[in-house]
């Protein structure tokens, strides 16, 4: 066999120039260029989803922190709800407000019998309050109108000069105490 080379024969030399000769790399160049792009698309694509998570998750965290405070917030409300439901509570408030007890209750049987004795119910004697104790009239000549030694000087009338009126004033005066109103008297008219 002989190794000579020349020039290719019939088929060969066909396809000898389908096939370029050289190295070339204008073939490859768009093979690569479509590889970094795809690459690149891919990065750029797992980048914005794992924010989009990212963001997600911390609106979750916000959601289950706000969910955490509502569900405390609804616990102390219905802690104060059973607290005012409680029924020393309840009688307690009855009686700021002026109720009584009532008295022994009578049922209507299905025939129109009453069953049990009716009674009206009374309302307690109210405690009675203290009284302010009066103080005793001045005359002039400093000696109480009752016949008794005066106890002191009076603070009202021995405020020094230079302190203000109000200043003088406001820790001796008292806020009218009230006494509790009694209940209405609810009338029946029969209707």
């Amino acid at each position: 066999m002989s190794t000579a080379k020349g020039p290719l024969k019939g088929r060969a030399a066909r396809l000898g120039r389908l096939m370029p000769s050289g190295p070339s790399s204008a073939a490859r160049t768009p093979f690569v260029l479509l590889v970094v792009v795809l690459l690149g698309g891919g990065l750029i694509s797992l980048l914005l989803l794992n924010s989009a998570l990212n963001q997600g998750s911390f609106q979750l965290n916000e959601l289950k922190d706000r969910t955490t405070e509502l569900t405390d917030e609804e616990q102390a409300l219905q802690r104060d709800v059973d607290d005012y439901a409680a029924p020393d509570a309840l009688e307690r408030r009855a009686r700021e407000l002026g109720m009584v007890p009532g008295g022994s209750p009578a049922f209507l049987g299905p025939d129109g019998k009453v069953l049990g004795e009716p009674s009206e119910a009374v309302a307690p004697k109210p405690t009675p309050t203290p009284s302010p104790t009066p103080t005793p009239n001045t005359n002039p000549t400093g000696t109480a109108s009752t016949g008794s030694a005066p106890t002191g000087p009076d603070p009202a009338r021995t405020a020094p000069a230079s302190a203000s009126p109000s200043a003088g004033t406001t820790a001796t005066q008292t806020a009218p105490t009230r006494s509790p109103a009694p209940p209405p008297n609810p009338t029946n008219s029969g209707r």
